[in-house]
């Protein structure tokens, strides 16, 4: 059976490509869909679709539009979701994700260090592992 996994995160360091590696060695029949990880392509891609915005609150009002639609339909595609909570960068969407993905009543896996245990409880405790 194929699996396709929805990997939640932060998008500024290669724990993606790690995990997709990992997989990949050990041969499992496994593919992969995430959030746009090109930073830069997601905030500009409100502009790009929706036209110029007017000012900083439409543009990124315009690209959140976007990024939501495309992590809906990606989320709605998965089997499972694998969400990693780091500690280095605000993990919003990263929480948003997760919990879309209890919402949808798809399996969710957490990585979290154990200095987010106590902040994401409740949210931990909805998960499957």
């Amino acid at each position: 059976m194929e699996l396709t996994v929805y990997l939640a995160g932060e998008i500024h360091t290669p724990w993606r490509d790690e995990i997709k590696t990992l997989v990949s060695k050990k041969g499992l029949p496994i593919s992969f869909v995430s959030p746009q990880t090109n930073h830069n392509f997601s905030d500009e891609i409100g502009a790009q679709i929706l036209g110029e915005q007017p000012n900083k609150y439409y543009h990124d009002n315009a690209a959140s539009s976007i990024n939501n639609l495309r992590t809906e339909i990606m989320l709605k595609k998965s089997d499972i979701v694998i969400a990693l909570f780091g500690e280095e960068y605000k993990q919003w969407n990263t929480a948003m994700d997760a919990s879309s993905a209890v919402a949808h009543g798809k399996p969710l896996i957490i990585i979290r260090p154990e200095t987010l245990i106590h902040p994401l409880k409740e949210l931990s405790n909805k998960a499957n592992v």
